[in-house]
């Protein structure tokens, strides 16, 4: 008789949790990876950005106003003597030749009615233009002189707006306005919407009735009606803001959980756990909150775009950001009504929220496959 054995050692290998098969899953979507980089890239610039940016995004300089992306400083060369020209205007006095060389202008200056006063080189020194500007009269015609002053060096990498402020400091406050709303207004809905799901769907009966009753009618109240009735209790802010956005999405995410959590109750593997006298803390930490979790973050992966774009909304209705502080949208809508004679007005801050939104896109997509249940 043949003796058959049967090789019962244990198989080596370690067992991985929901979350750790998540994230490895996750590292192997390279486009979820790029987006979770240029998500940190535009959070460390919100951040940082506007505190190390060359100007100030409330500074205005008259005398540069809709000037063009440029690596070269500003003012260029033939800028320099229409911008000495109009800044001497109020000091009545004739210009001769005026000579530009190495960052440095020389005006000649005269006046036939009175004696020069050194103290017109303020005219200037008033400009965006010049600095540490001199006057040396001739002592032989005190009507005689020579103005000398430094050309400043100013840098507008992505050009200035129709204010003459510089539109690359203005995207990076318009990033961290953003981005802030973005992640705060749905933190806030985020709360509101897991708890109430949870708890409509736990409860059921009568009070889940009543509570989706609730949901209904907070949908049929106009979102612009909310904001303004918002506004008149407590002003125009940031926080008003988070407040009116977070609570008005929560209700797309109380229905998500609610759904979920129904499903979840009916489901074989919540009735055996039941059944072989698991706790209902144990049964939540260990079944529902694992398949919950994953749709809960995929859908706040993709409800900060939409808070974005509800912000540009309110912004664009002059119920958002107020001057001088901007956001993206608020940039696209100056930039859509100059598009004509300045389309980098449009097409920077258009960039900027275009591939924040497919970042944030991305890594929704990539999310959903590293935390779905049914793929592991």
């Amino acid at each position: 008789m043949t003796d058959i054995s049967v090789d019962t050692a244990p198989v080596s290998g370690e067992s991985r949790s929901l979350w750790a098969t998540a994230m490895l899953r996750l590292r192997r979507n390279k486009a979820a990876m790029a987006s979770i980089v240029v998500l940190i890239v535009m959070a460390i610039a919100g951040a940082i950005g506007p505190l190390v940016a060359p100007h100030s995004y409330s500074e205005v300089y008259p005398e540069f106003v809709k000037v063009k992306p440029s690596l070269s400083p500003y003012p260029q060369e033939a800028q320099i003597i229409p911008a000495a020209e109009s800044a001497l205007r109020r000091a009545r006095v004739d210009l001769g030749e005026i000579e530009v060389e190495g960052g440095k202008v020389r005006i000649p200056v005269s006046s036939e009615r009175r004696d020069l006063d050194p103290r017109i080189s303020r005219y200037l020194e008033r400009s965006d233009v010049f600095s540490n500007a001199e006057m040396s009269i001739d002592a032989n015609d005190p009507k005689k002189g020579v103005m000398e002053a430094s050309v400043q060096q100013l840098y507008f990498l992505m050009g200035t707006d129709a204010n003459g402020r510089d539109l690359f400091s203005r995207i990076l406050i318009s990033l961290r306005i953003s981005l802030l709303i973005g992640a705060l207004a749905t933190a806030v809905a985020l709360v509101i919407g897991v708890l109430y799901g949870a708890t409509a769907g736990f409860v059921g009966g009568r009070v889940d009735n009543v509570m989706m009753r609730f949901v209904d009618v907070m949908y049929s109240l106009p979102f612009v009606f909310f904001v303004i009735l918002l506004m008149v209790f407590f002003g125009r802010n940031l926080v008003l803001m988070f407040l009116a956005v977070g609570a008005v999405e929560w209700l797309d995410m109380a229905r998500i959980v609610r759904g979920q959590t129904l499903s979840l109750r009916r489901r074989e593997f919540v009735q055996a756990a039941e059944a072989m006298g698991v706790s209902g803390r144990a049964i939540v930490r260990r079944h529902i909150i694992p398949n919950t979790a994953g749709i809960v973050i995929i859908y706040m992966t993709l409800l900060i775009p939409r808070v974005i774009l509800l912000e540009s909304f309110l912004s664009f209705l002059g119920l958002g950001v107020q001057e001088p502080l901007t956001s993206l949208g608020v940039l696209i809508s100056e930039g859509a009504k100059n598009m004509r004679n300045a389309p980098f007005m449009l097409f920077y801050p258009a960039a900027t929220m275009t591939v924040l939104l497919f970042a944030l896109n991305f890594l929704g997509d990539g999310l959903r496959d590293a935390l779905d249940p049914k793929d592991r």
